[in-house]
């Protein structure tokens, strides 16, 4: 794992020549579209500093390389086209998957029988109570999906530790920027 200090000097290094990038092309951009490349280049830049460490730095980085808009830059950034192989699975992954997938639907037939028996006594408040917090937490677990980058493709333990990770590089990202801004605003 980095360092938030190792990664901020590599977000940085990054950041900047992706920026170095965006703004050698003679193209004409107005407000918007310079928001976006900034954007663009602090992301990639950030998934490059975590050294495809994480699912979200690979998807963030993958789903970048899908617009042909975005290649150029995103492979400048990354570095050659060779450098970045987007991972696959091995079969040790997907025999882990398969795996999962087995001892998931032993506990789910178990569950089933179990909550079919509740279902005849009728509910007590305290199983209200935890059909409710369950509920929560599913809805809460599909919001946290679709904010982290390659989510939705990801089970409850692992969404919640790419998550954390992405949260404290996102934290390192936003104080970067911030120091950029205030050093700017000095000047």
């Amino acid at each position: 794992m980095h360092t938030s200090g190792k990664l901020k000097r590599e977000f940085i290094k990054k950041w900047i020549k992706g920026l170095q990038v965006c703004y050698s092309s003679k193209k004409k951009m107005d407000v918007m579209e310079r928001k976006k490349k900034i954007k663009l280049c602090a992301d990639i830049a950030l998934a490059c500093a975590k050294s495809a460490s994480t699912s979200w730095s690979n998807a963030l980085i993958s789903d970048a390389k899908k617009d042909d808009e975005n290649k150029i830059l995103v492979n400048n950034i990354v570095g050659s086209e060779e450098s970045w192989v987007e991972p696959q699975k091995t079969i040790s992954n997907m025999v882990s998957t398969s795996l999962k997938r087995v001892r998931s639907k032993k506990i789910l037939k178990k569950s089933r029988s179990v909550s079919q028996r509740i279902k005849k006594l009728g509910p007590p408040k305290s199983n209200l109570a935890i059909c409710i917090a369950k509920r929560l937490v599913k809805k809460r677990t599909q919001v946290l999906k679709t904010l982290v980058p390659g989510g939705e493709s990801m089970d409850e333990v692992s969404l919640i530790k790419e998550a954390l990770d992405y949260i404290l590089s996102l934290k390192v990202q936003v104080d970067v920027m911030r120091s950029v801004a205030d050093a700017t605003e000095t000047s």
